[in-house]
C-alpha cells in the first residue's frame, strides 16, 4: 500500500489571506448596501458642509479653498471610521455573540494569524472607503488623477492604524454598549481637532498639543500632501509616527486579544 504523505501546513501568507478572504466574502454578500454608502456619505457631506458652509468662509485654509481643504481631510476620516467600527462592534460580535473565531481557530491558523488578518482586512476597508471618497472628490474637481490614486494607500495605513487601536480597546470591553465612549468620546473629537475641518494651527496651544498626539492628525497631513503634491521633509515624521503606532499598539492588541481568545 502507498503511504499517505502528510498535508503540508499552509504558509503564513495563505493563513492571513484566508482570514481576509472570509471577511471579504461576508462583506460582499450584501454588496449594494455595504458598497454604496461609502460613495454617498462624502457626497452628502461635501454638499451640506463643504458647499453650504464654504460660502460663508472667506479666503483660504492652508492655501486651499474650504471645500478642497475639507474634502481631502475626508479621505482619511472615512478610513478611520470604517476600521474603528469593524474592529470594535464587528470584532466584538464575532467574538462574543456569533462565536465566529471558535470555528476559525479550528482551522490550521494561529490566534496571531487571526488578529493580524483582522487588521489587514480593516486596512483594506480603509483603502476602499478612501477610494470611494477619491471618486467623489474627482467628480467635484477637488483632486486630480493620477496623483489622487495614491490617497487610498494612505487610507490603508489609516485603516490599519485605527484597527490596532480599536482592537486594543475591544480587548478591554465586556459590554458592547461601552464602545460608545470610544466612538463619541475619542474618535469624534479627533474628527474636529485633527485638521480635518480647520487647520491645527488655529487651535489653542493645549488643543494643538492634543492634536499632535492623536493619530488622525498625521494621516490628514500625509493625505493632503499626496493630493496636492506638496511634499516636505516633515512628512517623514508623520510616516514614522504611523509606523511606530501600528507596531506598538498592534503588538499590545495582539497580546491582549490572544489571552482573551485562548481563555
Amino acid at each position: 500500500m502507498r503511504s499517505s504523505s502528510p498535508i503540508p501546513y499552509p504558509g503564513l501568507s495563505h493563513r492571513l489571506f484566508s482570514v481576509w478572504y472570509r471577511h471579504m466574502r461576508v462583506y460582499t454578500k450584501n454588496l449594494l448596501s455595504n458598497g454604496l454608502p461609502p460613495f454617498l456619505e462624502p457626497l452628502l457631506f461635501l454638499l451640506g458642509v463643504g458647499i453650504g458652509l464654504g460660502k460663508y468662509i472667506e479666503g483660504t485654509m492652508d492655501g486651499m479653498a474650504y471645500i478642497d481643504f475639507l474634502g481631502t481631510g475626508l479621505l482619511v476620516t472615512a478610513a478611520m471610521y470604517t476600521a474603528a467600527f469593524e474592529c470594535t462592534f464587528g470584532t466584538f460580535i464575532r467574538l462574543e455573540f456569533d462565536k465566529v473565531y471558535d470555528g476559525m481557530l479550528a482551522a490550521p491558523i494561529t490566534v496571531n494569524n487571526l488578529i493580524v488578518g483582522e487588521i489587514i482586512w480593516a486596512g483594506t476597508k480603509g483603502l476602499f472607503f478612501s477610494f470611494a471618497v477619491v471618486c467623489v472628490l474627482t467628480l467635484f474637481g477637488i483632486i486630480h488623477l493620477p496623483q489622487g490614486l495614491l490617497a487610498p494607500l494612505v487610507g490603508f495605513l489609516t485603516g490599519v492604524m485605527f484597527a490596532t487601536m480599536s482592537l486594543l480597546v475591544t480587548s478591554f470591553v465586556k459590554n458592547i454598549n461601552h464602545f460608545n465612549f470610544y466612538h463619541t468620546g475619542f474618535l469624534s473629537p479627533m474628527f474636529f481637532f485633527s485638521g480635518v475641518v480647520f487647520p491645527v494651527s488655529n487651535l489653542p496651544v493645549p488643543l494643538r498639543a492634543f492634536a499632535e498626539i492623536v493619530p488622525l492628525t498625521h494621516a490628514v497631513r500625509l493625505v493632503r500632501a499626496v493630493c496636492t503634491g506638496t511634499y516636505r521633509l516633515a512628512l517623514l515624521g508623520d510616516l514614522a509616527y504611523i509606523a511606530a503606532f501600528i507596531a506598538i499598539v498592534g503588538a499590545l492588541a495582539v497580546r491582549r486579544l490572544r489571552g482573551r481568545l485562548v481563555s
